[in-house]
């Protein structure tokens, strides 16, 4: 290419520029007061929003920041100028739109700024899912600094869909504690109607290498999964649960959650969720009302009767901390989910893999928290961005239109009965539904672990309700290796695969999801355990422990471990007790204590390290996580803890130089 082709001389159109215009017609509506007593940059604001093309006279209104996530570029036929990275931030500017024009209608002034979010199945297997959870607190950061650089606004509309979106606008939008906030969930995407959901479908890769899809039925296949260009996947991963978690904070709308993208009932939830915060500005109904540990733990109770993600357990601690709150501790979470039954079949968990559209078309999270309420589970006297209490919405939701019709709907429309996809509780009882999270411990995870225990195939699980493998680990220093011996038959059913040096450390703590779900979908797949210091997709299942701690590259005992150890790994899938323990070896079995004190003799792994592509920014991301608490404090950056360390080690540095 020349210089030439880029200017295209030939166009005569560029040679028309103009240096002066008008301006805007009319006048500010300005007082001796406002220009005496208003800072220069309300003021020049003002000037600003006129030359956008705002109509002066209309410059005083109530001033609403709408917030959130979006990418790509949308034509005017809903065709893509340009792709964004995936379908949760897609068709975002429609509700973004919908939300401004009532807050427009209403005699507000809209304003809207954006950033935007990475797609965790796209990076998945790549070096981008290094950048997948520090992007959390990076959004979070810039969506914190867009809201104080906004200083007119009287109230905050967050809108987003998926997984790291979603988390850092709530840790955002809950730091702003003496200003109305309200999200807007973005919904679900359709399912197919004939094919599978989108995370089955990224196993294809694996289920062709194992001779298990043809080439014709993974293309097919991988074409359909996302049935609409909008909302998060149709599974309860973590882009699902954190919409339910929403809602569980009282931060988002009732029956807002997992709407069907693109449909008139998700343009809907924008315009209520704008005529709410108007209200809640009105009524001076702040964040820090609504936000509060009785909130935080009715969220924790909505995600065990979900069966949510286990990456909420990074984000629900995150989003206490913003809001200055105390952080949920592991025993917080163990005795939650002890004492909550699960009641929603979706995929992941099932026993029936109904899309999480469904469960809003059966009654969403209020529908859960009827039969929570009935269980005496829920603190029912929180304030919500409704303006009433969680109590007072739910006796609205009984007897609504709106709960009658969308699960007639269901029913009419697919042939399925709402309450087999939200169970009242002796049904899901009787159907072997059980609690959700367990926190195995042992030799291997003195610090902790975690499974989503209740999506363990039940037909390897003892009829005591305990699962139990025990085998010669094969060790794997990165997940590349892990999903390589997948596809070329290294890995057969009996194994045990521990996958070291995946944490922040290694490789910013990435999603192993690429293993999970081939592991899921293989047909020998269940007889396989996985133990990991990385974390999980929300579509995670099977017999599959994460967040070990230490992380290996911290010195965890994972990080010693070698092929050939036995490893034994326990999950009592009724108690919610487990236990993960190096045993010594064949030849030489040991017990629990004596494999501790072997391996804690043992040097590292020879081949554990940091990945090599791990990106500096990713690197300065762990640091501050480690020094602000680690991963069982939220990978959260706490100012105070990070100045002490920063401090001690300029005095220790000042120290050794004297």
């Amino acid at each position: 290419m020349s210089i030439k082709e880029i200017y295209d001389e030939s166009n005569e159109a560029v040679y028309v520029a103009a240096t002066n215009a008008p301006g805007p017609a009319g006048k500010l509506p300005l007082t001796p007061d406002m220009l005496i007593n208003r800072p220069s940059g309300d003021i020049f604001g003002m000037t600003l929003n006129a030359g956008m093309g705002w109509e002066p006279e209309k410059l005083n209104g109530k001033e609403v920041l709408i917030i959130g996530i979006t990418g790509g570029i949308r034509g005017a036929d809903g065709k893509p100028v340009a792709l964004g990275l995936h379908t949760g931030h897609y068709e975002t500017p429609l509700q973004f739109e919908a939300a401004a024009r009532e807050v427009a209608k209403a005699g507000g002034v809209p304003y809207a700024a954006y950033v935007s979010d990475p797609c965790d199945g796209r990076t998945q297997g790549t070096t981008g899912m290094f950048d997948s959870l520090p992007y959390r607190n990076d959004a979070a950061i810039v969506f914190r600094r867009l809201i104080r650089s906004t200083p007119v606004r009287k109230a905050v509309i967050g809108l987003a869909a998926c997984d790291k979106g979603l988390p850092a606008l709530m840790m955002a939008l809950a730091a702003q504690r003496d200003l109305p906030t309200i999200l807007v969930p973005g919904g679900a995407t359709l399912m197919p109607t004939k094919g599978e959901d989108a995370g089955k479908v990224q196993t294809i890769g694996a289920r062709f290498a194992n001779g298990e899809l043809t080439l014709d039925e993974a293309s097919e296949l991988g074409c359909r999964a996302c049935a609409s260009a909008g909302g998060g996947c149709q599974f309860l991963g973590t882009a699902g649960t954190s919409q339910v978690i929403s809602e569980g904070l009282g931060l988002a709308l009732p029956h807002s959650a997992l709407s069907p993208s693109g449909q008139p009932v998700w343009l809907e939830v924008a315009r209520q969720s704008a005529r709410a915060v108007l209200q809640l500005e009105e009524r001076g109904i702040t964040t820090k009302d609504i936000v509060t540990s009785k909130a935080i733990e009715n969220a924790m109770v909505v995600h065990a009767a979900f069966g949510g993600s286990t990456n909420l357990l990074l984000h629900l601690p995150a989003i206490a901390h913003a809001a200055g709150l105390p952080m949920p501790s592991v025993d917080d979470w163990t005795a939650v989910n002890r004492r909550v039954p699960r009641l929603v079949s979706v995929i992941p968990n099932g026993p029936v893999y109904h899309p999480t559209v469904r469960a809003f078309m059966a009654g969403g999270v209020p529908e859960v928290m009827l039969h929570l309420r009935a269980l005496g589970l829920l603190n029912l006297d929180v304030l919500t961005v409704t303006g009433e209490t969680l109590g007072a919405n739910l006796d609205w939701w009984e007897t609504s239109e709106r709960r009658r019709r969308f699960r007639d709907m269901l029913e009419k429309q697919d042939g399925v009965s709402p309450d087999d996809v939200i169970m009242p509780p002796a049904k899901a009882a009787a159907r072997g539904l059980t609690s959700t999270i367990t926190f195995p411990v042992g030799n291997i995870a003195p610090e902790g672990s975690v499974i989503k225990s209740t999506a363990i195939d039940p037909s390897v699980i003892g009829e005591d309700g305990v699962y139990r493998h025990k085998a010669k680990a094969k060790v794997f220093v990165s997940e590349v290796d892990a999903i390589h011996a997948i596809k070329t038959g290294k890995i057969v059913a009996g194994d045990l695969m521990v996958l070291i040096g995946a944490g922040p450390s290694g490789t910013g703590m990435e999603e192993t999801y690429q293993v999970t779900s081939a592991l899921k979908h293989l047909s020998y797949g269940k007889h396989v355990a996985l133990i990991t210091d990385a974390r999980f997709s929300g579509v995670s299942t099977g017999a599959c422990v994460g967040h070990v701690g230490p992380e290996a590259l911290a010195g965890g005992p994972i990080g010693k471990l070698r092929d050939g150890d036995v490893v034994e790994m326990v999950v009592d899938c009724r108690k919610l007790t487990g236990s993960l323990n190096f045993l010594g070896s064949e030849e030489k079995p040991v017990s629990p204590e004596e494999g501790a004190a072997i391996l804690a003799a043992r040097p590292p792994h020879p081949d554990l390290a940091p990945q090599d592509e791990l990106p500096d920014d990713t690197r300065l991301w762990a640091a501050l996580q480690a020094a602000s608490g680690g991963t069982w404090q939220g990978c959260v950056y706490d100012a105070d803890r990070i100045i002490e360390v920063l401090e001690a080690g300029r005095a220790a540095l000042a120290a050794k130089k004297n």
